[in-house]
Parts: C-alpha cells; sequence; structure tokens
C-alpha cells in the first residue's frame, strides 16, 4: 500500500504536520495590468524598429565570450545555486560600498527583485511613497497589496527633481516604504545631492524601508558612476541587473542588495517564483562582472549612448516640434511634442503603419510624450526616426498644445 507522507502507518508523522491551510495575509488585492510591458511583450518582437528598449543594443553570447576570453562550455545544466552562486554574489557585492556576498540575492532580472522586496515589505493597509513619473512595475506592485501609494511628483521645470517640502509631508508615520528610481524611468534624470538627503531623511524619521531601483547605474552619459542608496541606511534595498547598463538583457539576471536578515528572506520567497537563476547565465553574468570585463562593456554603453543622442537631438532640432531634457543616464529621452494626436494614437498608427515601437508618455500618466529609446545603432536609429516623421506630416504639427 502506498502512504504519504504524514498518514498514518508511514511511519513519518512528525515530518509535515497536518494542520488547516490558512489564507496569505500578503495576497494580491485587484490586479492592473502593467501597461507599458504589455505593450512592449506584445509588440516589440513583432517590428522593424523597436524605440521602446530602454538599453542599448544587446551584445551577442560570442561578443562577451570574446572580451572574457573564456568560454563555457563546461557549465553543468542543473540547478545551482538558488541564490547566486557564490562568485556572482561577490562579483555583485563589489559593485557597492560596504557590501559582502550575504548581502546579495541574486534574481531572474531586476523585476523579479522588485517583485519579491515588495512581497516582503508592504502589507495591506501600509502607505507606499513612489517617486512620479517612474517605471510603474512598482506602483502597481504596491497597490495590488493594498497599500495606499502616495505620490511624490518630479518637477519638470526642476530638472525632474522633487521638492524636499514634498518629500517631508508625502512620508510620515504609516508610510511603510518609499522607492525611488535612480537613475529615473523614464526621464533619465538622476536625482540631486539634496533630494537624496531629503529621502534618506524622511524614511529615517519614520523607520520607512527605501527600495531604490537602481538599473540604469553604469550607464551615466558622462561616464560619472551615481552613487547608490546602499550604505545610506540601515533599511535600504538596492535593486540592479545587467540588462540596460551592460547591454545583457536576454541573461536575465538581477539582484537585490540588503541587510542579511532580509536578504534570506528574499531568497525563501524565490522558492515560490523561479526558484534559481539559470546555472549558464549566472556563469556569463559572471564574466560580465569581471573587472577585467565590466570596464569594457560599461565604456561601450557609454559610446552607444553619445552617439545615439547626439542623433536623437539633431531629429528634434530638424523636426522643431520637441521639447525635452537631455538625459543623465539610460538610452531613454522623455519628450514633449507639438501635435495634434494623442500619445497612445501616435504609438499605435506608428506601429501598425511604419512597424516603429515607442512608449507612449500615457503609460506614466503624460499626454503628448514620447519615451524615446535611443540605444540602437545609429543607422538603424535614424531610419526609426525617418519612419516617426513620415507619420508627422500626416498630422497637424500647428498646435502648441502640449
Amino acid at each position: 500500500m502506498c502512504t504519504l507522507p504524514g498518514n498514518p502507518g508511514s511511519g513519518m508523522r512528525g515530518r509535515w504536520p497536518h494542520r488547516p491551510l490558512r489564507a496569505n495575509v500578503g495576497a494580491m488585492h485587484d490586479f492592473t495590468p502593467f501597461e507599458m510591458e504589455r505593450w512592449q511583450s506584445l509588440h516589440e518582437n513583432d517590428v522593424d524598429y523597436n524605440l521602446s528598449e530602454s538599453g542599448v543594443h544587446p551584445l551577442a553570447v560570442r561578443e562577451l565570450l570574446a572580451l572574457a576570453g573564456n568560454d563555457v562550455g563546461d557549465v553543468v545544466l542543473g540547478y545551482g545555486h538558488s541564490n547566486g552562486s557564490p562568485e556572482l554574489r561577490e562579483a555583485i557585492a563589489r559593485l557597492y560600498a560596504g557590501a559582502e556576498p550575504h548581502n546579495v540575492k541574486v534574481a531572474n532580472g531586476s523585476a523579479e527583485a522588485n517583485f519579491i522586496a515588495l512581497w516582503r515589505l508592504v502589507r495591506p493597509g501600509d502607505e507606499v511613497a513612489i517617486l512620479v513619473p517612474t517605471y510603474m512595475q512598482t506602483y502597481g506592485l504596491a497597490s495590488a497589496s493594498g497599500a495606499r501609494v502616495v505620490e511624490i511628483p518630479l518637477h519638470e521645470d526642476a530638472g525632474w527633481q522633487p521638492d524636499p517640502d514634498e518629500i517631508r509631508r508625502s512620508i510620515g508615520e504609516r508610510t511603510r516604504l518609499v522607492i525611488v528610481t535612480n537613475p529615473s524611468n523614464p526621464t533619465g534624470a538622476i536625482l540631486s545631492d539634496s533630494a537624496r538627503e531629503a529621502l534618506i531623511d524622511a524614511a529615517a524619521r519614520h523607520g520607512a524601508w527605501l527600495l531604490a531601483d537602481e538599473v540604469y547605474i553604469g550607464a551615466e552619459l558622462d561616464g560619472r558612476r551615481t552613487t547608490s542608496f546602499w550604505g545610506s541606511y540601515e533599511r535600504v534595498v538596492a535593486t540592479g541587473s545587467l540588462s540596460k547598463a551592460y547591454g545583457l538583457p536576454g541573461l536575465r539576471i538581477g539582484w537585490a542588495v540588503a541587510p542579511p536578515a532580509l536578504t534570506a528572506e528574499l531568497w525563501a520567497r524565490t522558492d515560490y517564483t523561479t526558484i534559481s537563476p539559470g546555472t549558464l547565465t549566472d556563469r556569463l553574468a559572471t564574466l560580465a562582472l569581471d573587472d577585467a570585463v565590466r570596464p569594457q562593456l560599461l565604456g561601450r554603453t557609454r559610446r552607444i549612448l553619445r552617439d545615439g543622442i547626439a542623433s536623437l537631438e539633431a531629429w528634434f532640432e530638424d523636426r522643431g516640434i520637441f521639447e525635452h531634457r537631455r538625459p543623465d543616464a539610460g538610452a531613454i529621452c522623455f519628450a514633449r511634442y507639438h501635435a495634434d494626436i494623442d500619445s497612445l494614437d501616435l504609438a499605435d498608427r506608428l506601429r501598425r503603419e511604419y512597424s516603429v515601437l515607442v512608449v507612449p508618455g500615457a503609460h506614466f500618466g503624460f499626454g503628448r510624450w514620447i519615451r524615446f529609446g535611443y540605444g540602437l545603432p545609429v543607422p538603424q536609429l535614424r531610419a526609426a526616426l525617418g519612419r516617426l516623421g513620415s507619420l508627422l506630416d500626416t498630422v497637424d504639427t500647428a498646435t502648441a498644445a502640449g
């Protein structure tokens, strides 16, 4: 007779004790589709030119292996370390002053790192303060977790910086978590020292956690690395990945850097999600973060960014209907346009009629705006912009309404 562990007669009654199942109090509440990611997921692989991507043109595996002078033919395709290999966690820890491997949880992209962080930190009824506009994953997750989201606006006329007084008013005794994306998505702006200090001070005053999505660190146009929030306060979780600054989105390697006790809890949550990073991608990520390879990847990224922003801004100048602030980091430029078409219609027509994908500003709550990805090789970028120009030639650009 076959018996299950814990059943009478199995000889294992003490191993899996019987107890009633209880509802998960952290279960998701109302689910809101992630508009921007749905838009990209549905269309980014079916267009001629993808200007919706926020990272630089990706490398091929052979290019990475050539830079590393290494091979991966000996990788055994079994289950590896579910929290990331010791070598990879050590390489990631070196990116953060004072961090050790036990501070690092490797995840399948920064999206999973953000997900498990909110899963652990946010409870129904909590307040979560978020700088906006932002990458809406964390906003949607906070709302779905039953939290009340408090928006802290970034002001265009202040270089996409928050007002310190608004920070202080928005973060209070009920605030459980403060979320920042720095450098910013969609604006590409880097927080000023004063804004950074105001956020840290307000979070510390009320004992709130601070989640810093820092996926664009390393993709600064001027080459000066953005200061991480890690180490500025004892309740900081910093997330990052190889997708944007390194041109390796297909590896799906991201991470969370946190106090060791929290890192252990984040690790436990991935037992319910993806279990572990792939052994092959873990090895390739370790090669990418080698001290001899990493500077070469970041140098490549910055060359692409400099060439791309020059081409995009020249096109803006030629068209005469765009306003923008040059981004500090990332292959993204958030631009207002003056034309008689809303951003959702413009993006949809551009996709259907011209096979070019952009992110409409409406996905960030902004009307006649476009988030341009300019990380393509320059000939492809110019060809894509030419098609957008052809579309704009068919609409009324005389209106001054933004």
